[in-house]
């Protein structure tokens, strides 16, 4: 396997990478001409660079089982976890599950649950397959001219080393070869073949505030922003546009209930550790991770991480209790 020029390691809580000097006209760089000043070099990463699309979460393909296994989910043995994934085999979850909670995920899995996790996987890796080839020839160039624009929010990288971004194909003039299309997070919103993601405080780098405080939702205010905000009013009408439409992971037949967030949950025993926000709300409070139930529509949900709660509270927010 290629090496990441960025890769996390999760026991030791460390986020690593490789780099080597910058390329300059005639090569690799010299440090005279790579060292800007005491606290500035010019390098170039050393190795593959994962890029996780931001605002969407598509079906995994592949994902550990409980007892620590890497297999793709078209095999016997997650058919077998799905089929009932808290059976005492699995072993316990390391965060307790409450009776409305594991009712509403115990109507999601079943016998067919994996193989049509894996069914829509493969729709979603290919659908995205043929976008980025599709805007090769557009763009009428070959995987060694092709390029990526990436614009990211807040937070450059995830806990796994890969880059947080807004991805499309590198087109400087708008109108030129053809019309920019929209990033591939969106494409594939409307297509549907991803599920909406959205996770504080990367929503929209197209209009992000100066600081991190700035970015945080007034209490009553989160439908407003929805509402207002271009980049979750583009998502959200996608969503409910494909939902509508019956498209991919919405399938009239077919439709994928396991949403990809919640069979990792289950494969890692836990359970969800985000607070959340309606946005179709106009409540002061963020909801307990474990009521994220309440909010039924993924496009409707504002994933607060923990660490961010408190800031939320200093604006005036106000947090639900622990469900029984």
């Amino acid at each position: 396997m290629a090496k990441r020029a960025i890769q996390s390691d999760s026991e030791r809580h460390r986020t690593t990478g490789f780099a080597k000097p910058a390329e300059t006209d005639k090569g690799p760089g010299t440090p005279a001409q790579t060292v800007h000043d005491g606290d500035t070099i010019n390098v170039q990463l050393d190795g593959n660079l994962a890029v996780r699309l931001l605002g969407i979460d598509t079906p995994e393909i592949s994902f550990s089982l409980p007892d620590g296994k890497f297999s793709g989910l078209e095999t016997e043995r997650w058919a077998e976890f799905l089929a009932d994934p808290f059976a005492d085999r699995w072993g316990p979850m390391q965060t307790p599950v409450p009776p409305r909670l594991k009712a509403f995920l115990g109507a999601k899995v079943g016998s067919e649950a994996a193989a049509l996790h894996y069914e829509h996987a493969v729709a979603s890796r290919e659908a995205f397959r043929a976008l980025v080839e599709q805007d090769m020839q557009i763009m009428q160039q070959s995987v060694t001219s092709f390029t990526y624009y990436m614009n990211f929010g807040f937070e450059v990288t995830d806990g796994y080393g890969r880059l947080l971004c807004m991805l499309n194909r590198n087109q400087p003039n708008a109108s030129q070869p053809t019309p920019r299309p929209p990033t591939y997070n969106l494409r594939l919103l409307e297509r549907g073949r991803a599920f909406p993601y959205f996770i504080w405080p990367n929503i929209n780098p197209w209009d992000r505030p100066e600081t991190i405080e700035e970015a945080v939702i007034p209490p009553g205010q989160a439908r407003q922003l929805a509402e207002n905000d271009r980049e979750l009013k583009s998502a959200r009408t996608a969503v409910r546009q494909a939902r509508q439409q019956h498209l991919g992971i919405f399938d009239m037949l077919r439709p994928l209930l396991l949403e990809p967030f919640e069979l990792r949950n289950l494969a890692r025993r836990v359970a969800a550790s985000r607070y959340l926000i309606d946005l179709t709300s106009d409540s002061d409070t963020l909801l307990h991770p474990l009521n994220y139930a309440e909010v039924p529509f993924a496009e409707d949900r504002l994933w607060i991480p923990g660490a961010y709660v408190p800031l939320f509270q200093r604006s005036g927010w106000k947090v639900q209790a622990e469900p029984a």
